[in-house]
């Protein structure tokens, strides 16, 4: 198998239903989130007496509570029940709630579009154990890092295209009934295509489920730090998530800000960043030789910070109006576009030998908890990266250049802690 490429994995039906259905989940959740912000933004205007600014955030922090509250109960069911029954349930739910949002964008009824955005947090927490746990069992080891390097690919990708197609259908008259169509059908294709996933082996974690959602949330973190080797994999995922974030939104502001850009100009950011993740996401499993390893990891991490340094320099003072073409075709321009490809492809050499590491190193009766750990700090981490940029751009009045830069010298600490996880993995397989 080892000299096989990982994209064979999408012609055989034990990876590509639960690829598919993972796409769609992640493209439904863009497109219905960013239509529903751009909806209130532009439209609605704000609701319950709040200002359009408060109701977007209020918008961001309704999805990701379900991450806090949740996440104990999700990872106990994914470690106690058969897991592609859990993906049908899952895909069921995601109907029903598609259906009520279809319902209240075509009658414009926005509070209840703002209740589902919470329940549709709630539906992509009980995934999310899902997701990652399911992959172990359905790959050999020599696929782990090749499978993980797809789904991370059609992640960012779905997110990419669900973010565009919610802009798209903003220029129309009829946006929010299109929008009430378009979600509901991807609701639909998803739960067809969790159908076709085949059953996993499955052995019952011998769980009672627990409804204390904070209790169990806490009780996830003393799982997670069981195993210091994977702690440290779990807080190095989580410390990406802080960074991405960061990037992706601070990119509306900085195209216009420091680039003098059009809507064109952030939609290639986007666009170019997401290649690069898939492009690095891609290179994994040649890097590590279809093994489980962590060798891409420190470079990686190392990429991050020296293209980031570069991305403050390459930065122009003094920016001229600009569109999606000029950033292609002027060469002060091209470097800032060419840094966040590379920074993107770092990203993904970053993570996605992190994600197998993980899966590899956790016993299967505790695998889902242990994704859902991390979920869990991944929301937090990601939390902390608005508070952080609302500190350092808001109050400190740093430029949005010199906040990629802060970030990046951050990371020279991550870097050194990566590279002690590689030192610990690279003694484990000598001794092994």
């Amino acid at each position: 198998m080892a000299n096989q490429s990982q994209f064979r994995l999408l012609g055989q039906r034990r990876f590509l239903p639960f690829y598919l259905t993972q796409f769609s989940g992640a493209f439904n959740d863009n497109l219905y989130k960013n239509a529903l912000l751009l909806l209130i933004t532009f439209s609605a205007g704000g609701l319950f007496g709040l200002s359009v600014n408060v109701v977007v955030n209020l918008a961001a922090f309704l999805f990701i509570l379900p991450f806090f509250l949740f996440s104990g109960i999700a990872g106990q069911i994914a470690d106690q029940y058969e897991k592609a029954r859990i993906i049908r349930l899952v895909k069921l739910a995601e109907i029903a709630i598609m259906a009520l949002a279809a319902i209240g964008l075509w009658i414009g009824q926005y509070e209840l579009l703002l209740v589902l955005l919470f329940l549709m947090g709630t539906q992509s927490t009980f995934f999310g154990p899902v997701k990652y746990a399911i992959l172990p069992q359905v790959l050999a080891e020599d696929e782990l890092v090749g499978g993980n390097g797809l789904v991370g690919m059609g992640t960012f990708v779905a997110i990419l295209l669900g973010t565009i197609a919610a802009g798209l259908l903003m220029g129309f008259e009829t946006a929010a009934r299109l929008t009430a169509v378009a979600v509901l059908v991807m609701a639909v294709l998803g739960y067809l295509a969790a159908r076709q996933v085949p059953p996993t082996p499955h052995q019952p974690a011998r769980l009672a489920i627990s409804l204390r959602p904070v209790r169990e949330t806490l009780h996830l973190m003393a799982i997670a730090a069981e195993r210091r080797r994977v702690l440290l994999a779990v807080l190095t995922i989580s410390w990406f998530w802080f960074l991405g974030a960061a990037y992706l939104t601070q990119f509306p502001n900085f195209a216009r800000t420091n680039l003098q850009g059009d809507e064109t100009v952030v939609t290639l950011l986007l666009a170019m960043f997401t290649i690069g993740i898939s492009v690095g996401s891609m290179l994994c499993e040649r890097l590590t030789k279809h093994r489980i390893s962590l060798v891409p990891v420190p470079w990686g991490a190392l990429g991050l910070t020296l293209l980031g340094v570069d991305l403050y320099f390459a930065v122009p003072a003094e920016p001229i109006t600009s569109t999606w073409l000029t950033l292609l075709t002027d060469p002060v321009y091209l470097r800032v576009l060419l840094d966040l490809v590379g920074i993107g492809v770092c990203g993904g050499l970053f993570i996605v030998p992190l994600y197998a590491f993980i899966q590899h190193e956790t016993p299967i009766h505790k695998r889902a908890r242990i994704i859902a750990a991390l979920n869990v700090i991944n929301a937090l981490f990601m939390v902390v990266s608005a508070l952080t940029g609302i500190l350092v751009l808001g109050i400190l009045e740093l430029s949005i250049p010199g906040f990629f830069l802060l970030l990046s010298i951050l990371n020279a600490l991550v870097w050194l802690v990566v590279w002690h996880l590689r030192r610990v993995d690279r003694a484990r397989v000598v001794d092994n």
